[in-house]
């Protein structure tokens, strides 16, 4: 039951926070949005309120969703989407039809001023940013509850062994012993620490150590290493001085208002992280065989369920910027590629032509069919390797 159930909540949410942005823009600015789907393909329940405007669908392909609006390209998108209903067909397959609805609902035209493109480009901008809004508000506000709850979490600056033959040896350091500060300044946690030794390569460094009840002061020379950056991947040179935390957790109570900001410093750190693999894989530094799909999804899901809650949250939100970030791609069909087709549109003063639109359209399905061929076989490749293990 959970491996069924925590892919469809962890992948429900997402995806259904991001086309509600979508849904909620369009209808603010009087755009006729006739139907909110979460999946692809033919709908396996449909419900639309009496005399309401829009038919709210689940369908069967649960890896995605859209928000389906009046547009001059209307009949090509729907087709895309699994609705591709006439007036005639949509009387007969609509149990709810109405008379007095508009198409497919009912036999009433949409008025133009309602369609997608009668808006102006500000508004169609805003439309299709909505979504990744909605993505990175999600992931905000599930980091701020989590640091709210369960504070903020960190390795103690406590030493559990260290490598003959570095600096952490030859200065006197060993397991047990806490690091209190470096050069004066308090040190926190784990983190802290290293980050103060990995920026002081071959330079001497005094450590505050607290060793059964009383305080020490070592000094030592971190050992100069060469590692890539993280976010940039240049290589430079790093400090190492040969020590191991102990692995133990720590948590750290937060207000309100630090959860909220350590959300935010979160989220931002998750979409920087997101944005470093995108760079190294057009700088082919990242291997295309790391990405995973709907299947390495769906496993990571039951996995962060069996542990708590909190695992499974924090892979909402991580879910949820990488699908704000992976948007925002130049890639047709995707939000990035149709903002700026539609600002190319404004600034031209008049939309592409259908032949022109068509080329893209099909750009665009070939680099997402690719991208979801490449995850499916990492995913299937995977699980087989599980398997036979």
């Amino acid at each position: 039951m959970l491996a069924w159930l925590a892919p469809l909540v962890v992948l429900g949410v997402v995806v259904f926070v991001h086309e509600l942005g979508h849904f909620l823009a369009a209808k603010s600015v009087g755009v006729y949005a006739p139907r909110f789907s979460l999946g692809w393909g033919s709908p396996i329940f449909r419900w639309r309120p009496r005399g309401g405007e829009t038919e709210y669908v689940i369908s069967w392909l649960p890896i995605g969703g859209y928000v389906r609006m009046a547009s001059r390209d209307d009949e090509t998108a729907s087709m895309l989407e699994g609705g591709n209903e006439t007036v005639a067909e949509g009387a007969a397959l609509d149990p709810n039809w109405d008379p007095e609805a508009m198409v497919p609902h009912g036999p009433k035209p949409v008025p133009s001023d309602r369609w997608f493109e009668s808006k102006a480009t500000w508004q169609r901008v805003v439309i299709l940013l909505a979504g990744v809004v909605m993505n990175v508000v999600l992931t905000i506000t599930v980091s701020t509850g989590i640091f709210a709850v369960n504070g903020r979490r960190y390795v103690p600056a406590v030493i559990d062994s260290v490598i003959p033959g570095y600096p952490a040896v030859m200065a006197g350091l060993r397991g047990g012993d806490s690091i209190a500060a470096v050069d004066g300044s308090p040190v926190k946690n784990w983190s802290e620490l290293t980050a103060r030794v990995s920026r002081s390569p071959g330079r001497a460094l005094t450590l505050d150590v607290v060793r059964g009840g009383t305080h020490e002061s070592l000094v030592m020379v971190p050992k100069t290493d060469t590692a890539a950056d993280p976010m940039t991947g240049k290589a430079g040179p790093v400090g190492r001085i040969g020590a191991f935390p102990r692995p133990t957790t720590a948590s750290e109570p937060l207000s309100f208002g630090e959860s909220v900001a350590t959300g935010w410093h979160a989220t931002w750190q998750m979409g920087g992280a997101v944005v470093g693999v995108l760079g190294g894989l057009f700088r082919g530094s990242v291997s295309v065989a790391t990405l995973g799909g709907p299947i390495a999804i769906a496993r990571t899901s039951v996995a962060a369920a069996k542990t708590g809650l909190e695992p499974l949250f924090s892979l909402i939100a991580f879910l949820s910027i990488n699908l704000a970030v992976l948007n925002l791609l130049p890639i047709p069909l995707l939000d990035g590629g149709q903002v700026l087709m539609t600002v190319a549109e404004g600034v031209r003063g008049k939309p592409f032509g259908e032949r022109s639109r068509e080329w893209v359209m099909r750009v665009g399905i070939a680099v997402v069919g690719l991208l979801f061929v490449t995850v499916m076989f990492n995913d299937l490749k995977s699980l087989v390797l599980s398997l036979i293990r």
